[in-house]
């Protein structure tokens, strides 16, 4: 009687039952006297006593679990923040005007005006729309790379992951089982991966052990794809490489067998007698201590051997300790008919060989797990399959494993903390029940980590639901664990968990960039007003003006920073800490020392402007111009955090571009339309007057660009000395 239970524990393959009697702390992977609702028959009957119904079985449990409430992601929380300090500050500012103003002596109808014109264009009200659009476009990135997001803020949290618990089931390894290496009797050890790249390597004893697994196999191909098989993991995993190193061809697997029996758990083995070359062949298949007592000899390249049972064992053993299970081949060729006695009990074989299979890790997941190590992001996997082959796909992957791997009967002697140290010192978590994943996150997150978490089956709902960012699998996921996670993948692949992870940072660093571009802009105008006020002069700017300045020239550029992809060195920079805002220490000392100058400049424009004796509107048309160039200047330095502007592509963001020059030509325009200039109280400028504006506004480009110059040089700096101190 034999149960697949994946989709509650995690294996591959199905689980034999038995009555035995076991600890009631035995892992639930290991209960082989058990079966649990909602997992699969494959094959026997029995009968059983029903111990659980309803919210008492191993599905009511994950039910329990997968009811917690969801929380604020990190953006949530760092805009919030962010929001209430802004407001807080020009609520505080509007109101030290407002008394300066009156103070002053200016009319209280234009101090409302000027200070609730001023609070408009000092507040980022474009920020939730850039919020928005940012992951927008993070979304409809993601889904060109398989990763399709259920919820909007999800985009952000996977750039700011710095744990992910993997599962390893197919989305580490392929699910599918995979002969990956065949023992023949001369001791030769040929390591297939699937078989496809080794068929004109194969000798004729390889050859007759693949021909043995595929000729008594039950495995079926689809139709119209003679590779593309249906059934028993072993039996695909045997018939598949035996197709694709042409060992066998469909046409004689497709041939009635002059007799076979199926295989038996409580038997060990399957065989099949067939018409081959005017004689009869018994292929036999099965455990290797089974098929070693059927067997006299072993077959060689030059003709039978002795037995050798310690070398058998000695091999067995090797594929065993790398994870790999393991089925002896045999066969014996009869001239005539065989008796049915000599089927009954198999005797005098020849042992052909051992086939060592494992479902595999998937293309390209090592080299993602070494991205991952680089953008400083801890990869563990997370699994409630055997430690034995958990560990051998962790070897084979690169992930960490200074320890032996932690289980579930481990867990439940180690208080959080001593947990904590353990999964910060290995990379796998084998025989772990829904409870024990829950635990993981749970402990994880307690010591302010962002923590991904990946999943196909029941039994990973709950740590779906309750990690940072839950990513289930698409493909092969049940519907349980794409309803509880925030990100499906839609063709299973851990790759594309690191993409998603890369476009993430992409889309938070949008934000970051869009909102130092409107913070700045707005400083420099609370700036420029601020100290105006405390001068003698009039006011520097019309309310009208800032609204207009606020519309038409930020309007459009901070949403447009929205669409940047990014600088390209995403995942060799380490993790956003938890605690860090929006706005990082650097960003923000960017956005002061900016927001300074461009206020300071546009005040000094203002100032000698009166003291050229020009009229009041043409003195505040060359303040506001000023202000304009600032901004334009300003859009293209935001661009990019660390690298230079000039190392990216000019037309790598056309949408910034074209909305840049947009924004001049109107602001042009208003100047030059004899209606609009008198509405708003401009004057024309002359070509001579538009290139001072933007001269002055173009040295915040360079402001910029040389106080990233010297954190570059600092930075290499520090990497140096590191290096050569380790």
């Amino acid at each position: 009687f034999r149960v697949k239970s994946s989709k509650i524990t995690g294996e591959v393959l199905p689980a034999s039952k038995t009555d035995t009697s076991l600890p009631s702390e035995t892992s639930i992977g290991d209960r082989v006297n058990m079966c649990f609702s909602g997992t699969l028959v494959v094959s026997g009957r029995a009968s059983a006593v029903v111990v659980g119904t309803g919210n008492t079985t191993e599905l009511g449990a994950i039910a329990d679990l997968v009811q917690a409430d969801s929380v604020k992601t990190p953006l949530q929380i760092l805009t919030d923040r962010l929001e209430r300090f802004i407001g807080a500050a020009i609520i505080a500012v509007a109101i030290v005007i407002f008394i300066a103003s009156l103070v002053t002596g200016s009319p209280l109808s234009e101090t409302v005006r000027i200070t609730v014109a001023l609070v408009v264009s000092a507040l980022p009200e474009a920020l939730p729309i850039v919020l928005s659009v940012a992951m927008g476009v993070g979304v409809s990135r993601m889904a060109k790379r398989n990763a399709v997001v259920r919820q909007l803020h999800s985009v952000e949290t996977l750039g700011s992951t710095n744990v992910i618990g993997s599962d390893k089931t197919g989305t580490l390894t392929v699910n599918r089982m995979t002969v990956e290496q065949l023992w023949t009797p001369e001791g030769t050890v040929l390591r297939t991966h699937g078989g496809g790249d080794v068929a004109d390597q194969l000798t004729d004893s390889q050859r007759q052990s693949l021909r043995d697994g595929a000729l008594t196999n039950d495995a079926v191909a689809k139709a119209g794809d003679e590779l593309d098989l249906l059934g028993d993991a072993v039996d695909v995993a045997m018939a598949t490489a035996a197709l694709r190193t042409s060992a066998v061809t469909s046409s004689e697997r497709g041939e009635s067998p002059q007799a076979d029996m199926p295989y038996e758990p409580d038997l060990g083995y399957s065989q099949t007698l067939r018409r081959e070359d005017g004689g009869y062949v018994l292929h036999v298949k099965g455990a290797p201590e089974t098929l070693l007592d059927f067997c006299s000899s072993m077959r060689g390249e030059s003709g039978d051997l002795d037995l050798d049972r310690e070398a058998v064992q000695h091999a067995v053993q090797a594929m065993a300790e790398d994870g790999l299970r393991v089925i002896a081949t045999a066969s014996i060729r009869w001239d005539s008919a065989p008796s049915v006695e000599s089927l009954d009990t198999p005797e005098g074989l020849a042992l052909t060989g051992l086939q060592g299979m494992m479902d595999p890790p998937r293309e390209g997941v090592k080299e993602a797990i070494e991205q991952c190590r680089s953008a400083g992001i801890h990869v563990m996997m997370i699994t409630g399959d055997h430690p034995t082959t958990a560990m051998a796909i962790s070897r084979r992957l690169g992930l960490p494993s200074d320890l032996e791997p932690l289980t579930g009967v481990d867990m439940k002697d180690l208080g959080d903390l001593e947990l904590l140290d353990r999964l910060k010192r290995t990379g796998v978590a084998a025989r772990m029940s829904p409870q024990d994943k829950l635990r993981i996150v749970k402990v994880l997150q307690s010591t302010e980590n962002i923590v991904a978490v990946t999943g196909d089956g029941v039994n990973d709902a709950p740590a779906l639901k309750a990690a940072s960012i839950g990513v289930a699998m698409g493909d092969s996921g049940t519907d349980v664990a794409r309803e509880a996670s925030d990100v499906v993948l839609t063709d299973d692949n851990f790759v594309t968990i690191v993409d998603a992870v890369s476009q993430g940072r992409v889309t938070f660093s949008s934000i970051r960039k869009a909102t130092f571009f409107l913070l700045s802009n707005g400083l420099a105008a609370l700036i420029a007003v601020t100290v105006n006020t405390f001068t003698e002069l009039p006011l520097i700017f019309l309310p009208v003006m800032l609204l207009i300045m606020n519309v038409v020239t930020n309007g459009v550029q901070d949403i447009a920073l929205s669409f940047e992809k990014g600088e390209g060195d995403e995942l060799s920079q380490p993790p956003r800490s938890r605690g860090e805002g929006v706005l990082n220490r650097t960003m923000w000392i960017r956005t002061v020392v900016t927001g300074t100058w461009m206020g300071m400049g546009t005040l000094v424009v203002y100032r000698l402007a009166h003291e050229a004796d020009l009229s009041e509107d043409h003195c505040r048309t060359l303040a506001l111009i000023t202000m304009v160039m600032f901004n334009f200047f300003q859009v293209f330095s935001a661009r990019a955090e660390r690298k230079s502007l000039f190392t990216l592509n000019p037309w790598g963001n056309p949408l910034l571009v074209v909305s840049a020059f947009a924004a001049l030509f109107v602001q042009w325009g208003l100047t030059m339309w004899p209606a609009a200039a008198e509405l708003i109280g401009l004057s024309p400028l002359s070509p001579f007057e538009w290139l001072i504006c933007a001269l002055v506004g173009s040295t915040v480009l360079f402001i910029v660009e040389a106080e990233k110059l010297v954190r570059r040089i600092a930075h290499r700096h520090d990497a140096e000395v590191q290096t050569q101190r380790g």
